[in-house]
């Protein structure tokens, strides 16, 4: 598993984490989400002992990175795609990740298998790799030891709509086998559909973590009804906030709650759902709203893809 305690990286005056604390347990995908700026990528770093701490840890299988006897064998790691040397063919690299630890040969084949790189693709300059291929490729090397956690900052980056579906029942599958996956997104939906449990992060602070039941409930509930105003009106007598939405009513009451206010009200009710992709779109945009600048769009449209 993983491990973050009051983790905290400061440069100058400048804090780009701030006390964050959460944990990734086996068996679960936990997505990690933020809008650009928040703290993501520089926490994964501390992870893996690419950025010293200010102040807190983080741990892996209950040791820090650097105390891991042989790192890639426990923990795979693609923070970059395009971190990798351009020089060499895709074979080279991965021929490389698994001599250096020490797997069988047979890894490499096995793994340009799984990704899906042809013979051909595999012989390729990396320099004439797509991002989409640089993806595979780096997943290819995180897998290459067999380890017992992930850590993937972005991997759907560059992707097309088949590739994300690969890579989502790849890590699914993955997790399913008890391993801990932790993974960095700002495509909501694509979060929304493979996560177990979801942490967001702003400014470098937890604003808000749990399962992804949890927190979907947390967004709401959506409601269309014959009578929409005056269920609004029973809603708000009852406790509950409504606003009209494109979904319907929004209300933070669960659906069993807004069955019975309706049917005391005698009102007919012709859609009653908790939130959704779009509740957790939703919920993440407030929650991040003080962090947000000219890319809000961006993770909006990401969410709809």
């Amino acid at each position: 598993m993983i491990t973050v305690s009051h983790l905290t990286k400061t440069y100058g005056g400048f804090r780009a984490v701030d006390d964050v604390t959460f944990s990734a347990q086996p068996g679960r995908v936990t997505g990690f989400l933020g809008p650009n700026g928040a703290g993501k990528s520089t926490t994964m770093r501390i992870m893996v002992g690419l950025t010293p701490a200010s102040s807190g840890e983080a741990t892996i299988l209950g040791r820090h990175f650097s105390e891991l006897p042989n790192p890639g064998r426990e923990v795979g790691v693609l923070l970059d795609a395009s971190a990798q040397h351009a020089g060499r063919t895709g074979r080279e690299i991965l021929t490389l990740a698994q001599r250096t630890m020490r797997m069988p040969k047979s890894r490499v084949e096995e793994m340009l298998a799984l990704v899906s790189l042809t013979d051909e693709e595999a012989g390729r300059r990396v320099r004439d790799y797509s991002l989409g291929m640089r993806q595979r490729l780096g997943i290819a090397a995180a897998l290459i030891g067999d380890p017992e956690v992930l850590i993937l900052d972005e991997p759907a980056n560059g992707l097309d709509p088949a590739g994300i579906r690969w890579m989502r029942d790849l890590l699914r599958g993955y997790a399913n086998q008890g391993g801990t996956v932790l993974l960095s997104s700002h495509l909501l939906h694509e979060i929304e559909v493979i996560a177990d449990d979801i942490i967001v992060i702003g400014q470098g602070r937890v604003v808000a973590q749990g399962t992804k039941h949890e927190l979907l409930e947390a967004a709401g509930t959506y409601v269309r009804a014959t009578d929409p105003a005056r269920l609004a009106a029973a809603l708000v007598a009852a406790g509950h906030p409504a606003e009209q939405s494109q979904q319907g009513l929004r209300t933070d009451a669960s659906t069993d709650e807004v069955g019975d206010i309706a049917l005391a009200a005698g009102i007919a009710l012709r859609e009653l759902r908790p939130a959704d992709g779009a509740g957790l779109e939703e919920m993440f945009l407030a929650l991040t709203a003080d962090t947000q600048r000219d890319d809000t769009h961006d993770l909006q449209q990401g969410a709809a893809a």
